[in-house]
């Protein structure tokens, strides 16, 4: 055999001990445990960052919030849930000095308020210090109790849509793993597609507990299940770890909880059709037959004399009847409907 031919074979035996070798296993002999993360070049860190009224109320109001202020787990929770990057601390801090300026500009706008009418009008005192009174008081309680209970409303708000794409992101995450993809890139992958919405941010926040704090995979997904706002999900995440932790098989998992929400949605979209029908059988007799009858009469009365009740006070109810009833009950109709295909997605 000549040298030539010789060294041919033995680059070609080269070439196949580095074609064994798997990406996958190369990427797994150098990089063992938490590892350093690059971000692009020019990007910064997002830092949590207060707007200038809450960094008023914090220097304000913190200490005496540290001293004064009950622990709310629940409050702590809804937080997280609502992905509103504050502190329990900070956030109270906040809704108090909200309460404190507006009872202050509420007692200014009462005490001209009542100046202006005793000074110009005959009006009872004692009606006009109760008057006073409820625009002081008002105000301030509606203030607090909105922005207390905002945390819960916005986590409410993102369960329902979590609810509502489920069934979609589960097709997807079947799908993906019906191609043998490891759990943490299916939750990669899923925090990159916006059309997910909440559940993307869900997984946007497993994806950040693996890569950039270096907490395994099931552990990260454990912490997403006890902070996630519907319960579904947290259904889904719980077994998953279970399916890893007994032993199982995810794959078959994926598939099953794909087909049992793909399910549910046809039987909520089935009970949704069906409140839509009621609500349209409701709206033809309330909002448009019996104002019709009602017009009708009332019209009849005014003009038959004797019909019972004075002519003038007749109409000035028909009056009502024709512009507010029938356009407000329209609106609050047309409003109640939009409002529940939304959150249907219907």
């Amino acid at each position: 055999m000549s040298p030539e031919v010789s060294d041919i074979f033995a680059r070609l035996e080269a070439s196949k001990k580095s074609y064994l070798k798997t990406k996958r296993a190369e990427e797994k002999s150098e990089i063992v445990g938490p590892h350093m993360v690059k971000l692009p070049q020019g990007a910064i860190p997002n830092y949590i960052k207060l707007t200038k009224f809450q960094e008023l109320s914090w220097r304000t109001l913190g200490g005496f919030v540290k001293l004064k202020a009950k622990p709310n787990p629940k409050l702590d929770q809804s937080l997280l849930q609502a992905h509103m990057k504050m502190r329990p601390e900070e956030y109270v801090a906040y809704v108090w000095m909200t309460t404190i300026l507006v009872g202050a500009v509420a007692a200014i706008v009462a005490i001209l308020t009542g100046g202006i009418i005793l000074s110009f009008f005959h009006v009872n005192a004692a009606l006009v210090l109760v008057g006073l009174v409820l625009m002081v008081a008002v105000p301030p309680v509606l203030a607090y109790v909105v922005l207390i209970s905002q945390p819960a409303s916005v986590a409410k708000r993102r369960g329902r849509d979590i609810d509502k794409r489920i069934g979609a992101a589960m097709s997807f995450i079947s799908a993906m793993a019906s191609a043998d993809v490891n759990v943490d890139v299916i939750f990669k992958e899923l925090s990159r597609q916006e059309i997910y919405g909440e559940i993307r941010n869900e997984a946007e926040w497993i994806t950040r507990d693996t890569e950039l704090l270096g907490i395994d995979i099931l552990t990260a997904i454990n912490n997403a299940a006890q902070r996630t706002p519907s319960s579904r999900f947290q259904e889904f995440l719980q077994g998953v770890v279970t399916t890893s932790t007994s032993g199982g098989q995810l794959k078959p998992y994926f598939l099953q909880k794909a087909e049992q929400f793909e399910k549910e949605a046809k039987l909520e979209m089935r009970s949704e059709l069906e409140t839509l029908g009621l609500m349209a059988e409701t709206f033809v007799t309330v909002v448009v037959a019996f104002p019709l009858f009602l017009v009708v009469i009332m019209a009849i009365m005014a003009i038959v004399p004797g019909g019972g009740g004075s002519s003038d006070m007749t109409i000035t109810l028909l009056y009502a009847v024709v512009g507010l009833m029938i356009p407000i009950s329209q609106f609050g109709f047309i409003f109640y409907i939009w409002n529940m295909t939304k959150e249907a997605g219907l």
